[in-house]
This record gives structure tokens, sequence and C-alpha cells, in this order.
């Protein structure tokens, strides 16, 4: 007792609220084992790229879990950003907050059916041209514009993978989270 009340209390009276930015950092997080390969890269390059631009060493466990070492909490979340954007997946039913990379345009007539939406880098999305507003759109880009960020909502990831969208579904959500004060993710 006589160490605790005399030395520690009186050197610091509670801990603090939290650990130093410059303190050395460790993060444990967990991927599907299908997508180590990707993490890696061809030849390491893609892992050895998050080390170079993180500062952090990277361990990949074969059964997916990744541990995260770094000299500090910022480098940390830099090498965990850059995992999470690889092994992203859409999930059905989520809103998403993504930038317009390109059109769709019809190879018959050159009319646009849609526009992609980048949901996170590299992986983006179809929303069709009925899903975009509430009325009737003869044009794409008289709604959105390449560069545009929209909300979108995932409404189906079919059976080859491609992701389809809906701005009306997300808007419309949107505006019932806002209106009830609830926070948008």
């Amino acid at each position: 007792d006589y160490i605790i009340d005399e030395v520690i209390l009186k050197a610091i009276e509670a801990p603090r609220a939290e650990v130093s930015k410059y303190a050395p950092k460790m993060t444990t997080m967990k991927i599907d084992p299908d997508k180590i390969r990707e993490v890696i890269g061809k030849g390491g390059s893609v892992i050895q790229k998050i080390t170079a631009e993180s500062g952090a060493e990277i361990n990949i466990e074969d059964d997916g879990t990744i541990h995260i070492a770094s000299p500090d909490a910022e480098s940390c979340a830099i090498a965990k950003k850059c995992i999470d954007e690889i092994v992203f997946v859409p999930e059905v039913g989520a809103l998403y907050y993504g930038r317009v990379v390109s059109y769709l345009t019809s190879k018959r007539d050159g009319a646009q059916m849609g526009a992609f939406i980048e949901l996170a880098p590299g992986k983006d999305g179809l929303c069709h041209i009925r899903d975009l507003e509430f009325k009737r759109t003869e044009k794409v880009e008289d709604v959105l514009k390449i560069g545009d960020m929209t909300w979108v909502k995932v409404i189906e990831i079919d059976e080859k993978g491609r992701v389809n969208l809906s701005r009306k579904e997300a808007l419309r959500e949107v505006e019932a989270k806002m209106a009830a004060g609830e926070p948008i993710k």
C-alpha cells in the first residue's frame, strides 16, 4: 500500500484518458481467408506497398487474422484502412456515400442506362437510370455528373458479383433517418 499511496498516486493521480499518440500501437483484425491473396498481392507487392506507405509491420495468419504493429497510432490506422479497402465487400441493404466514376451507355443506341458509383477504391456498383430519381430521367447527367458524391443503397449483388444500387432508396432512407434524428453511417 505504501508504494501505491506514496509513490504511484503522487506521480500520477489517475490513468490517462488515452494512450499517447507516440506510443507503439498494435491492432488485430480478421479478414476472409479467401482475401489473403489480395492483401499480399503478386510477389508480396500489395503488402509491401502498405508497409511502405504506413510504416507499420503486418503479419498475416492462414486463418485471416492480421496483426498490425506500428510505431504510432496513425501508422496503424493507415495500414488498417488500406487493408479494409482491399477486402471491402458491400452489404445488401447498406447505405454508402460514393463518387460517380462513369456512365453505362447502350451499345445499341448510345442511350445512357445508369451510373457507376465507387463505394470504395476499386469497388463500384451500378445505379440504373430508373433508380436515380423519383421521376422519369432522360439522361443520367441531368441528375449526376462524373465526380459527384451521392448516397446509394445496395439493393442486390447478383450471381456474377455485380452490385446493383438505388439512389432513390438511399435518399428515402437518408431523409427518414434525418427526420428521426438518427445518425447516417
